[in-house]
């Protein structure tokens, strides 16, 4: 069997332990005699596979008991909607208008989508310069419903280094490129989501960590799917929960509590984005375009410093055909901004960041 290196922002890589234990349980999981894919979720089989996943959550991110956690599906994108029906909606938030900060493509997804539903303003945005940067973030205001920041910022390569303090207006936060990638206070959020496929399992799952007091302010029209009381009083089994993808996730916390944890896991991330980077930094073909102060762990981006644009495209096409040819895949930039990518989550071991960086000297040199 040959393990290519996939830098993907996702899907994306997952532990080989956790792929090769669930291939052994493919067709007999946890001694039952049947797949996970076949079990009924009513059943005592699945209820365990679920109620475990939860419990290793919670125990690794340190979520405190007045929270609750929810497996939907949808994705992180189905939660722009959610967040603002649940949270400002005229029944429940009082008609109130949402802040969000545009720190990127998907942040500026999420406020578009929500001012379908409620009152958004934009408090601040990054994009003059393209993203590259995390900006100063406003105090909220009295009349806020809640106070939206996309924590990881996957196809720009920022992330936060502060959380903003929002006082009383619940914070709200995308980290589905960094949840479980460093320690992070809970308590100091209204509710965080995170799709799966990056950090946590296979794509089709949404993670979302809601206080409860923020629970049961959706407006009477809300669909019911897309109603936080009505999966939070099932247990996430409203319906036919993403039984599969909740799952993997459980092998997945397993494997991370028997690297150590968070704390753990957190150590090997610096080490590998700081090799990364001080190669970047020492480089005089590629560069990351990102400020230092906002440099994201997860997901590298970086170009090239050819000048002339035709010239400098085919040299990253180049670079990216070349290297997928020396077993390191899915290096590409995303579609809109181009250049190059390199997404080392929690599953990439520092092997993989140790070969990116040798196969780059060798193309730098070449």
């Amino acid at each position: 069997m040959k393990r290519v290196y996939n830098f993907s922002p996702g899907p994306s890589v997952l532990p080989l332990p956790v792929l090769e234990k669930a291939a052994a349980e493919m067709s007999d999981a946890n001694g039952s005699g049947q797949s996970v894919m076949e079990m009924s979720h009513r059943s005592k089989d699945f209820k365990s596979i679920i109620e475990k996943t939860e419990a290793l959550l919670r125990e690794l991110m340190g979520i405190p008991p007045n929270y609750k956690v929810l497996f939907l599906q949808g994705g992180a994108s189905l939660q722009f909607s959610m967040i603002p029906l649940n949270l400002a909606a005229e029944t429940g938030g009082g008609g109130k208008k949402a802040a969000y900060i545009e720190t990127g493509i998907w942040a500026d997804k999420a406020a578009k989508e929500a001012a379908k539903f409620t009152g958004v303003e934009v408090r601040a945005s990054s994009k003059d310069r393209a993203y590259t940067y995390i900006p100063k973030a406003p105090a909220p205001e009295p009349g806020d419903a809640y106070y939206h920041i996309t924590l990881n910022n996957t196809i720009v390569g920022t992330k936060w280094a502060e959380i903003p303090d929002t006082g009383k207006v619940p914070l709200v936060a995308d980290i589905s490129s960094n949840i479980l990638s460093e320690p992070l206070d809970v308590s100091r959020f209204g509710l965080l989501y995170a799709g799966a496929q990056k950090n946590l399992g296979p794509a089709g799952t949404a993670v979302v960590i809601i206080r409860e007091d923020l629970i049961g302010r959706a407006a009477g029209k809300t669909p019911a799917m897309l109603r936080y009381d009505i999966h939070a009083g099932e247990g996430s089994m409203y319906n036919t929960p993403p039984c599969y993808g909740i799952y993997i996730i459980g092998l997945v916390m397993e494997w991370l509590k028997n690297l150590g944890g968070v704390e753990a896991i957190a150590r090997l991330n610096r080490e590998k984005a700081g090799l990364f980077y001080q190669y970047l930094e020492s480089s005089k073909l590629f560069y990351s375009p990102v400020e230092k102060n906002s440099r994201s762990l997860m997901n590298i981006p970086f170009v090239s410093r050819v000048e002339d644009p035709e010239k400098r495209a085919g040299l990253e096409s180049r670079f990216v055909k070349e290297a997928a040819a020396s077993g390191l895949v899915n290096l590409a930039g995303h579609r809109l901004v181009g250049g190059m990518r390199a997404s080392i989550y929690n599953a990439m071991p520092i092997e993989g960041v140790k070969a990116l960086i040798q196969f780059m000297e060798k193309f730098e040199q070449a």
